[in-house]
């Protein structure tokens, strides 16, 4: 996410607006410093040296203290600290942010692409059949029918006149959140963590807003996977580690296998190829030059037995290394999957429109 700033005026806008936009820049700040209160408000000081943010009206010191009130932080000793509240404003700032930037054709309802037996009604309508609900009865079209058929002098509603709203048959799915923490993530002078970091939580806040059925575990995967809780998101640090793909694709396979349901899905966000994988032995083999087909074989078996369980990775590459395309390219053929390359500015779409149109579709096919 890219932040423009220009020299503040009081008409720009009302002091509560302001206040909230400073809070949302505060968010931004210590996704970016993996929580750390301090640091964060060091940026945002320097930001505002810069740029003009304070005034008379509010300082510095007025805005920590509001921040206090707004419960975003609280006193921990001589310093601040993020709390639960703060984590929850990171979260639906990200959801805020990614949506402000969606096109109008990505987002939609969240349905599959068959009509069944779920909750939401379609404009449609439908003759009455055993198992429909009384309460999806459309009754101007049922007394319509009626009418037609007697006139108004002798009625009686009959089997046949009941016509019943059309619905949405809406799923429920599994989806693991892969994110690469290796130390590539923000070398060369590009912080490519901070954007993954704020897309894995603005999805969990729409799924916990939207989608309350739907599960979202979050993997991280270096020289090692492991699981991590969607409160931690964003304190996670990066590196120094290598890119053990495989490892994170058979612990996510693992997860996937004892959830409940037929729609089971991988998101990997990823900046590098492969470069390690655990032998039978347990020890760590590492290559990070070019494509090691001893690595490589091993990750693309995972993807193979991903697919064979039905499980879909859509993986979206933040680099275009060639060898990390290369071997993306590999990996999709092997799942039958999907692949993006995506702008860091642009992750965010990219994956929250793959998830709406994952769950309109069949899951798993072929």
């Amino acid at each position: 996410m890219i932040y423009r700033y220009s020299q503040w005026t009081s008409e720009s806008m009302t002091d509560e607006q302001r206040l909230q936009q400073l809070a949302s820049l505060f968010s931004y700040l210590a996704l970016q410093t993996s929580g750390d209160v301090e640091e964060a408000l060091e940026w945002l000081k320097d930001l505002a040296r810069n740029y003009g943010l304070f005034d008379e009206e509010l300082g510095m010191d007025d805005l920590v203290q509001k921040l206090r009130e707004m419960g975003i932080i609280e006193d921990a000793g001589e310093t601040h600290q993020l709390t639960a509240r703060g984590v929850q404003r990171i979260r639906q700032d990200a959801l805020r942010e990614i949506f402000t930037s969606l096109r109008k054709s990505g987002t939609g309802n969240h349905d599959t692409s068959h009509s069944g037996t779920g909750v939401d009604r379609l404009s449609e309508t439908k003759k009455w059949s055993l198992g429909d609900a009384p309460t999806n009865i459309d009754l101007t079209a049922t007394l319509t029918n009626t009418f037609k058929r007697d006139g108004i002098d002798s009625f009686m509603i009959r089997e046949e006149d009941l016509e019943v709203y059309d619905t949405e048959h809406t799923t429920s799915c599994s989806t693991i959140m892969m994110l690469d923490i290796s130390h590539s993530m923000i070398l060369y002078g590009e912080d490519r963590i901070t954007p993954a970091k704020q897309v894995a939580l603005a999805l969990s806040e729409l799924i916990r807003m939207r989608y309350p059925k739907d599960r979202l575990s979050l993997l991280v995967f270096g020289d090692d996977a492991k699981l991590v809780s969607l409160a931690e998101l964003p304190f996670l640090k990066v590196g120094p580690y290598h890119t053990n793909t495989r490892a994170g694709l058979r612990m996510a396979r693992n997860l996937l296998r004892r959830q409940k349901g037929a729609n089971k899905q991988i998101f990997m966000v990823t900046d590098g190829k492969p470069s390690a994988i655990f032998e039978d032995n347990g020890r760590i083999y590492k290559n990070s030059f070019g494509l090691d087909p001893r690595i490589v074989n091993k990750t693309l078996d995972e993807a193979v037995a991903c697919r064979r369980e039905k499980i879909v990775i859509s993986t979206f590459m933040v680099a275009h290394d060639p060898y990390l395309i290369n071997f993306v390219e590999e990996l999709t053929k092997a799942n039958r999957g999907r692949a993006y390359y995506s702008q860091l500015q642009n992750l965010g779409e990219f994956v929250f429109v793959d998830y709406i149109r994952n769950r309109r579709n069949k899951f798993g096919a072929s």
